[in-house]
């Protein structure tokens, strides 16, 4: 299982810290073991492929979890649009990805609160961080939200970037929150309560396919 590359610095720090412990006491050696374990476990990476062929206009889905939220928002990049707001738990994967391929035009990180990402104020209160591109169908925006026990978002891309679809952005470290603010002719293709998987799940499709 390949591991994402964010993680790297702390599991390196609690790889030191476990043979280190073991010169004290091999019980301080075993915890710290265990929690090298699971925050290896946290950080993995799987390969992903889109549950089907990709035909024009689809869309992957950017993060694993739940979808809480499908409404009609606005921004300023994208105007409006529909949104889709995705819920990850502690024990899904956390490694964000493009939903098709994308020239970034837009970042934006926006410090905030800790609300519980599932909140639905969560996307406008809590700390985040903007994605917009440009892609064939016009401009879709992706929205990282801390969610209450999240430290970190760790964005992967700058502007000019070309992202394919399915490709690696960032990640937001412990449970958390992804909005997709989709272009005008792209339609949902998920129901609220359904549970994605980033780079697999197709959540939007071309209207006039």
């Amino acid at each position: 299982m390949k591991t994402a590359r964010d993680g790297y610095p702390m599991l390196g720090a609690l790889a030191f810290m476990t043979v280190g412990g073991a010169l004290i006491s091999p019980y301080i050696s075993v915890c710290l073991a265990v929690l090298f374990c699971f925050v290896l476990w946290f950080f993995r990476d799987p390969e992903r492929s889109p549950e089907r062929d990709l035909k024009e206009g689809d869309f992957l889905s950017p993060a694993d979890g739940k979808v809480v939220e499908i409404e009609e928002s606005c921004h300023e990049y994208t105007g409006r649009a529909v949104k889709i707001g995705i819920f990850m738990n502690g024990f899904d994967v956390h490694v964000n990805r493009f939903p098709t391929e994308g020239v970034v035009e837009y970042t934006k990180y926006v410090p905030g609160k800790k609300w519980f990402a599932i909140a639905p104020k969560a996307s406008e209160e809590n700390e985040r961080f903007y994605v917009g591109a440009k892609c064939a169908f016009g401009k879709f925006l992706l929205v990282q939200i801390a969610g209450i026990m999240a430290r970190r978002i760790a964005p992967r891309v700058k502007v000019n970037d070309i992202v394919p679809a399915g490709g690696r952005y960032g990640m937001i470290k412990l449970g958390s929150k992804v909005d997709i603010y989709l272009p005008p002719d792209i339609a949902p293709n998920v129901r609220i309560g359904d549970r994605v998987i980033a780079g697999h799940t197709i959540i939007g499709v071309y209207k006039g396919a």
